[in-house]
């Protein structure tokens, strides 16, 4: 391939254009749940991944797990954890079973602020996907995110 190849230049417009949605819908809902929630993105991103944790076998993510599902370092995954446990929103406690893990849940208020913030989100989410369904580059990567599943 060359730097003039239409295949790469296809794929990078592609790129182009899937990294411009992920932008412009992160930067709406990030100032939804600022004004809303004092909230980042990164932030409810985080609270959300934890309050689906439960107390069965697997149930607690390792931070390389938190890290990975919020899309950060596990340095910055730690720091964040930091900045909502000092806001009362996180704890942190000993693992029953193995005194060098340590866990992080939700707190009651965390899960207050998530059950408010949600709404925020989910409405921020679908403004952004709307408005950008209005651009024709961006329209067939708004239709593939409306038709995802996730497999459980």
């Amino acid at each position: 391939m060359t730097a003039t190849d239409p295949a790469l230049t296809a794929l990078a417009q592609g790129w182009c254009a899937l990294s411009l949605l992920h932008g412009r819908i992160e930067t709406h809902i990030e100032r939804a749940l600022q004004a809303g929630h004092d909230l980042s993105v990164r932030e409810y991103s985080l609270l959300d991944v934890l309050s689906r944790q439960h107390n069965g076998e697997g149930g607690h993510l390792q931070m390389k797990q938190v890290a990975d599902a919020v899309v950060l370092s596990q340095s910055a995954t730690t720091r964040l954890v930091t900045r909502l446990e000092d806001r009362g929103l996180l704890s942190r406690y000993l693992c029953p079973t193995d005194r060098r893990g340590i866990y992080t849940d939700v707190t009651q208020a965390g899960l207050t602020l998530l059950d408010e913030a949600r709404p925020t989100n989910e409405s921020a989410l679908r403004e952004a996907l709307d408005a950008a369904a209005e651009n024709p580059e961006l329209a067939p990567l708004v239709r593939a995110v409306e038709t995802l599943r996730v497999p459980v």
